[in-house]
């Protein structure tokens, strides 16, 4: 059996997650050999997941939180020896910051370089996740980090951020050595441009504490950004699916980094080695906080789902909460779900021992490997949604 669910944001990472669900199936079934594969979506607690599912080790390096203030932040060396994984929330995430401090027009991405540039000296290839940012810089401070210079009229440096943007005229520099013959590669969930009503300010600026017309303001400023990216570096990121990902780092990664922006829930998959792992299971079970419509959209669960079915393994999901459409959408494709919320007293018990209890029930369905190429979905029996 594999276990390859996400975090149940704000209650257990990942890691967590599965070791609960292992648990709760080998409370039924006390012979099951279950595969732990935790995984993400490139936001936050991607390191972790990857780490941990890989047998890989964590790394720390000293950097600086999108203010500027010195602190220490994590990342990874996968197993292989030679693949590193970094996600920018560990720098240059929301977390880092108390809600009175988001500020977009001043938040910078230079911590989220160090990372990348502590990781290249270490590995051949560099795996990103972008989620979870508090920055609209274009990933002008991850560039800062690596060695390049944004320059006003007068051939003074810029401050750090995105507001400042809209007064660049040059860029100068060249990145550093380390970061040559590396390959970077960029979990990315969503197509947004980096520019206009679907851009990096207008959809994730607010979020982050920009007003209407600092989000403006901050258009307009990656609107210059881009034209100097092009006519200094021949790259022209403006219409980039992916490109507005995280306040523009989408963007800066391609410019200065010549990276790929790749689906994050096929290259975590691919990671962890998902297909290897499926060979010759019985079940998977998948899960996350909340399933929703979203969920179905080529995101991480529904993603698991459909790699499971293309191989033959049917999949069951453990949740914290479910919408009622995702109700009706999931129904043909697995083949049980169950809400750990709604676990008789879980109000009261901690969340893993919730999502231990419905992973038990979940598998209390299947009584025997067996039935699983016939049984039916399961999704209102038992105690589910």
């Amino acid at each position: 059996m594999v276990v390859a669910p996400q975090n149940f944001k704000g209650t257990a990472n990942a890691v967590e997650v599965a070791g609960a669900i292992a648990k709760g199936v080998r409370s039924v079934w006390p012979s099951a050999t279950c595969v732990e594969l935790p995984v993400a979506d490139g936001g936050e607690g991607t390191v972790r997941a990857l780490v941990h599912a890989t047998g890989g080790t964590f790394q720390r390096t000293r950097t600086t939180d999108p203010l500027g203030r010195e602190i220490e932040a994590a990342w990874g060396m996968l197993g292989d020896g030679t693949t590193a994984v970094v996600e920018m929330a560990a720098a240059s995430g929301l977390t880092r910051l108390r809600e009175s401090e988001r500020d977009p027009l001043r938040t910078s991405t230079r911590g989220t370089g160090d990372l990348l540039l502590a990781a290249a000296r270490r590995a051949r290839r560099v795996i990103t996740g972008i989620g979870d940012s508090a920055t609209n810089d274009g990933g002008s401070g991850m560039a800062r980090a690596f060695g390049i210079r944004f320059l006003d009229a007068d051939g003074n440096e810029l401050p750090e951020g995105g507001a400042a943007l809209a007064r660049l005229q040059r860029i100068e520099g060249n990145v550093d050595a380390a970061l040559r013959g590396v390959t970077f590669e960029v979990a990315c969930d969503v197509r947004n441009p980096l520019l206009g009503p679907d851009g990096a300010s207008a959809v994730f600026g607010p979020q982050k504490g920009a007003s209407p017309a600092e989000v403006a303001l901050l258009d307009r400023a990656l609107a210059r950004y881009a034209d100097v990216v092009e006519s200094r570096l021949g790259r022209s990121v403006r219409d980039v699916p992916g490109a507005g990902a995280a306040g523009g780092l989408g963007a800066g990664l391609v410019a200065f980094l010549e990276a790929c922006l790749r689906p994050g829930a096929a290259l975590v998959l691919e990671l962890v080695r998902f297909d290897r792992a499926l060979e010759g299971a019985d079940l998977v079970i998948s899960g996350e906080g909340r399933l929703d419509h979203k969920s179905w959209f080529g995101k991480l669960t529904h993603t698991v789902t459909r790699t499971a079915r293309e191989h033959g393994v049917p999949t069951g999901l453990v949740v914290g909460s479910v919408e009622g459409e995702a109700r009706e959408r999931v129904r043909a494709d697995v083949v049980g779900v169950r809400v750990s919320s709604e676990v008789p007293g879980a109000e009261s018990m901690p969340a893993v021992a919730s999502i231990e209890r419905a992973a038990a029930d979940l598998v209390r369905t299947v009584q025997a490997p067996r039935w699983l190429a016939s049984v039916g979905p399961l999704l209102e029996c038992g105690g589910g949604p």
